[in-house]
């Protein structure tokens, strides 16, 4: 039995089936942690706490865990699995709103496109690393510079440690061989964003691999993708742990851990550190992307969300702390090597974990297998995440048809958005390829996501009302939602969103990557980009008043915000309570139960006492059906 169907009734149990469930619990838990655990816990919380003082970044980040990331986390989940359906169907609950689920898709669009780029490098590190010596060990390659100085290079490190301050003020670091191998070979780094140059055919190779990969593991759905993650969202923690005992026993470690620890309180007070901690905690946990909502809409109707949130949401959490000290702790073993201060040996972004990474591993014993194993482990990072984003955007659509064609050709459609991701993540394998992903990073993924969480949270708390919102979850878990919870939901969650929203205006800096600073005309783009999600959801609702019903302007506000009939549950032995009798005014219900007299009465029964039992409604939700 799936979703709580009974036995005999074969139109339900087929309508949830031909949908899909999970195959148990564990596969939704761990889809989610994998969801949740991806390449930001290893590539982005180190940068951004190293960026944004070290331990000083702690307080801000768990502040915003607490406040805003459980609280969305648990709504978004129990949101989704209320309704049963995806990021656009959820939204029945105040159609005028829907716009908020596209402007979910189009962030999932955006960071699928980018992220499976990334996911495609570390394929390309990945098959690299099957030779007997790294190919970024030494500086002797014909992409290296006379700059160059490897931490295996012996004496020359105290050369460069001595000639570091004399070298390019402007960068005040010396050039590693894995640096110049990440610049200089992977890229082939261009001088600006608008020379694309020539497409890396390697990086294209892999972009291919990598998709193909995403595919088939989504063949089935969530039939197939709750298979696979026993081994994606399990197997990295075990090469984490390898990596971190490796690097505690490094020279120099210690320092690189507490300036990982060590607060440096004046930059608490830069807006753009409690932005970051946002941004990062909503890229990391997956709130307003769509995914947690379509993840959870293949949960049984009764299944305890409450408590999947909480532990989801502190395993995601302390790996990212997890992950910080494995690269803190190599980071302080390069700085002690070349006699620098931590901050001056780290690179920005993805070059964390393509520059940092990859020297360190050239000092374990078997370097290769070590490089084969942590490469491997960010690809299954990546995967994990990019499963979710996929499933997304097809069940969006797969739903958003609904018809009998579209379920059973939902692999075609699986297949269909796998290409066009291929295809428009191909200019981002070219030369100029890292600062448009980077742009996309920074703007498509950022400002737009905090909004569209505080929209979600209004819509929900204010439109469709706290009280039917609380009286929902009770009825599916059989207890109302956490006092706590209930005050963040409508008072503290959307406060903070906002403000951190206007701080991070206030103090907005353009981006650069390294010395390069981009140009007018290219953030301009990562505005539009930012803003082609958030415009999705003034111009829905501005479509939505048009065509509802009423007289004056008031009454169609009414009208497009109120939940539409077919909102609430989607099996009907779960539409019990107020959900019952949802169905028993309208003409066609009526119509067909009309011939069943005994059902009629029961019909008219729940309609005036609410408490009724759930047998009418089923036969009327079967009727419209």
């Amino acid at each position: 039995l799936q979703n709580g169907t009974v036995p005999g009734e074969r139109g339900k149990q087929d309508k949830s089936v031909k949908r899909g469930n999970w195959g148990n619990q564990i596969e939704f838990v761990l889809t989610s942690v994998g969801y949740a655990v991806g390449l930001g816990n290893v590539w982005r919380f180190p940068y951004l706490c190293y960026r944004n003082g070290g331990g000083a970044f702690m307080f801000p980040y768990f502040i915003m865990l607490v406040f805003c990331g459980i609280p969305l986390f648990f709504m978004e989940l129990s949101f989704g699995q209320f309704a049963s359906q995806g990021c656009l169907g959820v939204w029945r609950v105040s159609p005028m709103f829907k716009g908020v689920g596209y402007g979910m898709m189009v962030v999932s669009t955006y960071i699928g496109i980018y992220y499976n780029v990334v996911i495609c490098i570390a394929f390309y590190y990945f098959f690299v690393s099957m030779t007997r010596v790294l190919p970024w060990t030494y500086c002797s390659n014909p992409w290296n510079t006379p700059d160059c100085v490897g931490v295996l290079d012996g004496n020359l490190s105290s050369r460069a440690a001595l000639n570091l301050t004399q070298l390019l003020n402007t960068t005040q670091k010396r050039t590693s061989p894995s640096e110049e191998y990440w610049r200089r070979y992977v890229l082939n780094l261009s001088d600006d964003i608008g020379n694309l140059g020539e497409v890396r055919l390697p990086l294209l190779g892999c972009l291919g691999v990598s998709w193909v990969v995403v595919f088939l593991c989504l063949i089935k759905g969530v039939k197939s993708s709750g298979k696979v993650v026993y081994f994606t969202a399990t197997f990295p923690y075990v090469v984490l742990t390898i990596l971190f005992v490796r690097g505690i026993t490094l020279e120099g470690a210690l320092t690189g851990i507490m300036y990982y620890l060590t607060p440096q309180w004046d930059k608490i007070l830069n807006a753009k550190v409690w932005g970051d901690a946002a941004s990062q905690i909503f890229y990391s946990l997956g709130c307003a992307w769509g995914g947690l909502i379509t993840m959870a809409s293949y949960n049984k109707f009764n299944n305890n969300c409450y408590r999947d949130s909480i532990i989801i949401s502190i395993t995601n959490c302390a790996t990212s702390v997890y992950a910080g000290f494995v690269i803190f702790s190599i980071l302080g073993f390069m700085a002690n090597h070349l006699g620098v201060d931590v901050s001056k040996v780290a690179d920005h972004g993805p070059g964390l974990a393509f520059v940092a990474y990859p020297e360190a591993l050239t000092l374990l014993p078997i370097s290769p297998l070590w490089s084969i194993l942590f490469f491997f482990m960010l690809i299954l990072l990546g995967l994990g995440t990019q499963f979710c984003l996929l499933e997304t955007l097809v069940t969006a659509i797969v739903d958003e048809v609904g018809n009998e064609w579209i379920i059973r050709k939902k692999t075609f459609v699986t297949l269909g958005v796998a290409v066009a991701g291929f295809l428009l993540g191909v200019p981002l394998t070219t030369q100029a390829g890292i600062y448009w992903l980077l742009l996309m990073d920074n703007y498509a993924a950022s400002f737009s996501l905090v909004v569209i969480s505080c929209i979600m949270c209004v819509a929900i708390m204010y439109i469709y009302g706290h009280r039917n919102y609380f009286k929902d979850i009770e009825m599916m878990l059989g207890f109302p939602p956490p006092l706590f919870f209930q005050i963040c939901w409508r008072f503290i969650s959307p406060a903070i969103i906002f403000f951190i929203l206007v701080f991070t205006v206030i103090q907005y800096r353009p981006i650069s990557y390294n010395e390069y600073v981009y140009p007018t005309w290219a953030i301009s783009i990562g505005f539009l980009m930012a803003l082609s999600s958030v415009i999705c959801i003034p111009i829905y609702a501005i479509y939505k008043v048009c065509r509802s019903e009423g007289d004056t302007l008031l009454e169609r506000l009414k009208n497009a915000t109120k939940a539409s009939k077919d909102w609430g549950p989607a099996l009907p032995e779960h539409r019990s309570g107020r959900y019952a009798p949802a169905f028993s005014p309208s003409t066609e219900s009526h119509l067909e139960v009309q011939p069943l007299q005994p059902e009629k009465g029961q019909s008219e029964a729940a309609a005036a006492s609410p408490m009724q039992g759930s047998n009418g409604s089923a036969h009327s939700q079967d009727s419209r059906l």
